[in-house]
């Protein structure tokens, strides 16, 4: 993200700029004359309020979506799918949790985009402008976008694997403890 947050921020001045440069090549010198080394970086904290919970939801709802879709909705278990089977399975799931991932992410993301498009205001700042409905604003085309982009780069990783013939770790199956638990619950509703 060190990196990245000099890019984000001549990239979303570029985009929401009109008559601003053109080029990473001149909008570096510029933000660097006009506002020094915080204005590449004052994006940075939003910016990992984007990126972690987007990456822990990538994580986190794949793999429960996965074991969702074989449990209620893929008539048969994974091991008895075939590996086209297994790979829509993949892509649905990558696709569920892209639409996660673009839900938490998407209020950093418009404030990230604002700060960067506002010289000098603060993140709080930003947060005031948008407004609870602004920063929610485009959601519809973010989730169109993520969920077709965490799907894409699911279905390759799975793709590959399976390619290459790499093992795949099997199903994870429910600790005793939770099933225990699950089950005295199911007794109790029963009653």
């Amino acid at each position: 993200d060190i990196a990245l947050a000099p890019m984000e921020a001549v990239k979303v001045r570029i985009q929401t700029q009109p008559g601003w440069e053109t080029t990473l090549r001149t909008g570096v010198p510029r933000i660097w004359k006009e506002e020094g080394i915080m204005g590449f970086y004052k994006g940075v904290v939003p910016l990992w309020a984007r990126q972690i919970p987007y990456t822990m939801m990538k994580f986190a709802c794949f793999e429960r979506t996965v074991e969702a879709l074989y449990r209620h909705v893929v008539p048969k278990r994974r091991d008895e799918c075939s590996k086209p089977e297994q790979l829509v399975v993949t892509f649905v799931a990558g696709y569920i949790a892209g639409i996660f991932c673009a839900i938490v992410s998407h209020p950093a993301d418009s404030i990230v985009s604002k700060l960067n498009s506002d010289v000098g205001s603060s993140m709080f700042q930003a947060a005031v402008s948008l407004g609870f409905k602004g920063m929610w604003k485009g959601l519809g085309a973010r989730i169109l976008m993520i969920g077709t982009l965490t799907a894409a780069q699911w279905f390759i990783y799975d793709f590959v694997k399976v390619w290459f013939r790499l093992p795949r770790p099997p199903p994870p199956e429910m600790p005793e403890s939770l099933k225990k638990k699950q089950s005295a619950i199911q007794q109790q509703q029963q009653q």
